[in-house]
């Protein structure tokens, strides 16, 4: 029997799943905390997760508001500095998966965190790139997770925070020492791979109820699509249960109804 779920819920459901246990995640904070807590609080209790401030194995009960909130350390095995966070854990190749959010993403996986418009001259100016070109350089591969839209999905990148594939998808060719890039783009929509060829996205399977063209319609570039074209699973109901109740606890801890503790 299908179960009633959102076009959110399967984003971070089908995110969650790309998790494996025992695997160590860097992770971003927004969409891709949310999906690694559910793969920690469901199938993969064993996933070892990494925040930019230096805690390790943490645990939170609540979903972080930054990577400066209480409850990443508060839940941690431990925390260690920032320079050893990256130099030693990181760029050491300790990290299996960089799992990061996006503002502006292009086909060769290039990401936008810095700004809108030109450079000199911006309509918007976004947070930065935090450790996500360092994540996506070092990590052993690297999941993005965003909203599809042409406002998301560019031709190109106003401004390349973080490298995937390079303008051209040669970024990487002939570079030693250095993770495998993005091995997958989950949104809203569906799922997308690079070509190991080219390195272009390709979309590889459609959420339940969606159409390619709903996926062209919502991308700012021609998008190619994999020949044996699969449907993304559906949620399971214990994991959408984890999914509402880490939420709700997540709202009723930030307006300062509930404390957090380790889960």
């Amino acid at each position: 029997m299908s179960l009633d779920y959102t076009a959110a819920e399967m984003m971070t459901v089908t995110a969650a799943r790309a998790l494996a246990n025992g695997t160590t995640c860097f992770v971003g904070i927004g969409l891709p905390s949310e999906a690694a807590n559910l793969a920690r609080l469901t199938h993969a209790p064993e996933v070892v997760l990494i925040y930019e401030s230096g805690t390790l194995q943490t645990k939170p009960n609540v979903l972080p508001l930054s990577i400066g909130d209480g409850e990443l350390c508060e839940t941690a095995l431990t925390t260690v500095s920032v320079p050893e966070m990256f130099r030693y854990w990181l760029q050491g190749g300790h990290v299996d998966v960089g799992f990061l959010g996006t503002a502006q993403i292009d086909r060769y996986c290039n990401l936008n965190t810095t700004l809108i418009g030109d450079y000199r001259e911006p309509k918007v100016r976004l947070p930065g790139g935090g450790g996500a070109p360092e994540i996506a350089t070092n990590a052993g591969e690297v999941f993005i997770t965003v909203k599809h839209s042409r406002r998301t999905f560019v031709e190109a990148v106003d401004f390349v925070t973080t490298v995937g594939f390079g303008r051209d998808g040669r970024a990487r060719d002939g570079v030693p020492n250095i993770g495998r890039g993005p091995t997958r783009v989950i949104t809203d929509l569906c799922v997308m791979k690079p070509d190991p060829e080219t390195k272009e996205l390709v979309v590889v399977s459609l959420h339940p109820g969606v159409t390619a063209e709903q996926v062209q319609e919502a991308s700012g570039w021609e998008i190619r699509f994999a020949e044996r074209l699969e449907t993304t699973p559906e949620p399971g109901a214990e994991e959408l249960n984890v999914l509402r109740e880490l939420k709700a606890r997540t709202a009723r801890h930030h307006a300062g109804n509930e404390t957090g503790a380790q889960a």
